[in-house]
């Protein structure tokens, strides 16, 4: 546990270095775009808008204080919106933690059930299953956007296809978001529950007469489980970041648009923030799944 800590306080030490770092590598001269773009700026102005955002101190004193500002809940200022950039993902945080629910509730139901079906029927509908989420994968998200907001939006008038934020509105964006998402956990499930069906302890239960439904249920569906539960962990924890191009797509105000007006803008606390809180989720959830595998999978804490 303590091994895993240690490991997960590191990880976050070194993203958040790049991330600093990689903001102040844009380019042009961060003071340019602090003082609002203005033409013709005078070098005393320029000297005070380095010295207000100490941008004269060295590198690694510069991050260390945006570093220690950022433990302790300040992110700092944005440059475009004259807002605390907490306020920011305060006010955007919401929309963007409801798109990846709906989402994640949608491949997990439908993920299991066709790769649960895939691998139970075989046959063609196995081969169906792995047509459709091969080709769901290949389908770029903008371009599935694209199709359901002219279909679903705009011929048939079924969802609406800009802003809002009731579940209504996250249909369209939710289901862009969740078929890529859908297509790997079907893949998993499928793999899973195939290598289970061939173990001795499935055959021997066969060979005893239990039906073929508890077999599968009990036994077969059972011992893939955790494979699943790990995969649909790391998707979810990865979908903060799939959110950019879907809500930039279907016009939401989340922290997806956020982070893409900020980096068009130049808007460095905002942009570094946000990197910092998506890296962040993605690295407890995978470690929260990490600490539940043992719980999941007794083999995992026998191998332990």
């Amino acid at each position: 546990m303590v091994r895993k800590l240690a490991g997960l306080v590191a990880t976050l030490l070194a993203t958040s270095f790049v991330i600093f770092a990689a903001s102040y590598a844009a380019p042009g001269d961060p003071v340019t775009f602090l003082a609002g773009g203005k033409e013709n700026l005078t070098p005393q102005y320029l000297a005070a808008v380095r010295a207000q955002y100490h941008l004269d101190d060295p590198f690694l004193v510069q991050y260390g204080r945006w570093l220690g500002d950022a433990v302790t809940g300040n992110l700092g200022r944005s440059t475009q919106y004259n807002d605390q950039v907490g306020d920011l993902l305060l006010a955007r945080l919401p929309s963007t933690l409801g798109l990846v629910a709906y989402a994640s509730v949608l491949f997990v139901v439908f993920g299991v059930a066709l790769g649960v079906l895939a691998a139970v029927r075989g046959g063609r509908t196995d081969s169906a299953v792995v047509a459709g989420t091969t080709f769901a994968t290949s389908v770029p998200p903008f371009v599935t956007a694209t199709v359901l907001i002219s279909l679903f939006g705009v011929q048939l008038g079924w969802f609406p296809v800009m802003g809002g934020g009731s579940l209504w509105h996250l249909t369209l964006p939710a289901v862009t978001l969740a078929l890529g998402a859908l297509a790997i956990i079907s893949r998993v499930t499928r793999q899973s529950m195939v290598e289970q069906r061939e173990l001795d302890h499935v055959s021997v239960a066969r060979a005893s007469g239990l039906a073929e439904r508890l077999i599968v249920v009990r036994h077969v569906f059972r011992g893939a489980l955790g494979p699943i539960v790990t995969m649909c962990g790391l998707v979810t924890a990865g979908m903060l970041a799939g959110t950019v191009t879907v809500e930039t797509a279907f016009g939401l105000n989340g922290i997806g648009s956020l982070l893409v007006h900020a980096i068009n803008t130049h808007d460095f606390p905002v942009t570094q923030a946000v990197l910092l809180l998506m890296v962040t989720c993605y690295i407890a959830v995978t470690t929260l799944v990490d600490l539940l595998q043992p719980l999941i999978d007794p083999r995992v804490r026998r191998r332990a």
